[in-house]
């Protein structure tokens, strides 16, 4: 699964789960909550199923708490980009001795 899907799918569950998107929660509430919802509609299609229709039903509320669920996944998940090594032959010999 490519990472945009991971945090789709991610996404899809922590907007359909019981934390207020007016909430910050902590990384721990966020991966428990996930679980929760996955655990409770049956996998990521059922969460997915879920936004849909809370997206027919609500979608003057739906935009905004995905935003909110999208922004809270990215930053729990993202992972910080490692600096590429230096490959100048002066760093090269100094990275050996």
């Amino acid at each position: 699964m490519t990472t945009e899907l991971l945090t789709a799918a991610r996404a899809e569950a922590l907007f359909t789960s019981d934390i207020s998107a007016g909430s910050q929660p902590t990384p721990v509430d966020v991966a428990a909550a996930i679980r929760q919802a996955v655990r409770r509609y049956g996998g990521t299609r059922g969460c997915a199923a879920e936004v849909a229709a809370a997206y027919g039903d609500r979608p003057e509320t739906a935009a905004p708490r995905m935003r909110w669920a999208r922004g809270v996944v990215e930053s729990v998940y993202s992972r910080p980009a490692r600096p590429a090594p230096d490959w100048r032959p002066s760093a090269l010999l100094l990275q050996a001795a």
